[in-house]
């Protein structure tokens, strides 16, 4: 069955990794959320157990840092800019603007709950 889903003016839950999230649409196979990190913020640096994710930068300006087997990745996050998670990869993002980031990241197994977000040594000291 189709579905349709407006974002939500209210926030949902908040992500292991601190920031605030938004529910969207979810299918059997992958799950779609609507995140948002304010100015100035830095989240908590996390790895993924089972799932991966594809994200999408809707607004604002930031750094994404990823870090697998010992090899460090920055990214520069801005508007239009697409990425991967793989399972596994420790990651961190902050926003170095002066308005709210926003993403829409779409989960592959939907989110299945908090204890996927394993804590993992970031790159930067989190402000969440």
């Amino acid at each position: 069955m189709p579905q349709w889903k407006r974002l939500s003016p209210e926030v949902d839950d908040l992500a292991p990794d601190g920031s605030s999230v938004r529910l969207l649409c979810a299918t059997e196979r992958g799950s779609m959320a609507h995140f948002e990190l304010p100015p100035g913020a830095v989240s908590r640096a996390v790895r993924h157990r089972t799932v991966e994710e594809i994200w999408y930068v809707v607004a604002g300006i930031g750094a994404m840092w990823q870090n697998l087997d010992d090899e460090n990745y920055e990214i520069l996050l801005e508007q239009g800019l697409s990425l991967t998670i793989p399972v596994g990869v420790a990651f961190q993002f902050r926003n170095s603007g002066t308005t709210v980031l926003e993403i829409v990241a779409i989960t592959m197994p939907p989110w299945p709950g908090p204890a996927e977000a394993q804590p993992a040594e970031g790159r930067w000291p989190s402000t969440m």
